[in-house]
């Protein structure tokens, strides 16, 4: 997939460690998403203003900026740090309510947050593959199901806008290490390797597709078919 050509600038922005974050717990379910609970932890504030302050120094919001925040509490919180930080008024924060949701992981909601490294795993081998489903209502999306939301987002924000500045903010990171694979031409399956750190900030550069080891499932070639060893 070749990078897409866009009419505004984006910068992507993953919110600050939130409470759930910080116990080391997976908190995927929207249900939750606006409860407190959901929102920053000490370090995750101390983590947004470093966000909000790197905005700042890249000259993100020095034309017309727009804040496109999850309605995910900690997202919105940091969304209002940057505002406050980049002397933006709060007209220009636009609450985004379903396609910036977390990425639902189904059966893993509640566990360890070292857990997701076996998603990111199945992640490699196909963007297809779903987290295991749970009867609580939390969502089991694939990479390619996060994906379809994150381009919706996109075909809005290009529609809306043109020649101005988009921060988005998200709740986690596979909502913007997918988009960013998306829009720079990356596999899919390789969008841990754009892994986004709580409160990592990142322009997007379309016309750059960074170098990353391929993994094995990307780079194995089957010499003699049907016979593979």
């Amino acid at each position: 997939m070749p990078p897409f050509r866009l009419s505004n600038r984006y910068f992507l922005v993953r919110a600050g460690e939130s409470e759930y974050e910080s116990l080391g717990v997976i908190n995927t379910n929207p249900v939750a998403k606006t409860s407190v609970d959901n929102g920053l932890s000490n370090q995750g504030k101390k983590q947004t203003i470093k966000s909000a302050l790197a905005l700042k120094a890249m000259g993100a919001c020095e034309g017309n900026c727009w804040i496109w925040p999850s309605i995910t509490q900690r997202a919105y919180q940091a969304a209002e740090i940057i505002a406050a930080v980049n002397g933006i008024g709060r007209s220009h924060i636009v609450p985004e309510y379903s396609f910036l949701d977390a990425r639902g992981l189904g059966a893993y909601e509640g566990k360890n947050l070292d857990s997701v490294s076996e998603v990111y795993e199945q992640d490699s081998l196909s963007p297809n593959i779903k987290p295991p489903p749970i009867d609580d209502g939390t969502p089991n999306e694939s990479v390619s199901d996060v994906f379809v939301r994150v381009t919706q987002l996109m075909s809005i924000l290009e529609t809306q806008y043109s020649e101005d500045t988009v921060i988005i903010v998200s709740p986690d990171s596979d909502n913007l290490s997918i988009l960013q694979a998306g829009l720079v031409g990356l596999d899919l399956r390789r969008h841990k390797d754009l892994y986004f750190g709580p409160g990592e900030v990142r322009f997007i550069d379309t016309t750059s597709i960074p170098t990353y080891k391929q993994p094995a499932s990307a780079i194995y070639k089957c010499l003699n078919p049907p016979s593979c060893t």
